[in-house]
């Protein structure tokens, strides 16, 4: 839970970041500000997708060993291939 409003605190103070380089024309504060920023909100969507796959397979726990079992049988049938 307080992973994603640290994800949301630094993207916003990237967002800021960002701001302060495009008002002193600085690119450097500009292109660190967007890199926070962005990588703040994949962390963020990553999390929330991770949430969502736990309260998937918490409430239906036979549909999260069946995907598992299939995932493992695709990267065993891949990475047996020669």
């Amino acid at each position: 839970m307080f992973g994603k409003a640290e994800d949301k605190a630094n993207e916003a103070a990237g967002a800021v970041e960002e701001a302060f380089g495009k008002a002193t024309d600085s690119p450097e504060h500009q292109v660190r500000g967007a890199a926070r920023k962005y990588a703040s909100q994949a962390s963020y969507a990553a999390r929330d997708a991770a949430d969502s796959v736990r309260t998937q397979v918490e409430s239906n726990p036979l549909a999260g060993v069946a995907i598992a079992a299939a995932v493992g049988i695709v990267f065993g049938f891949l990475l047996g291939r020669k």
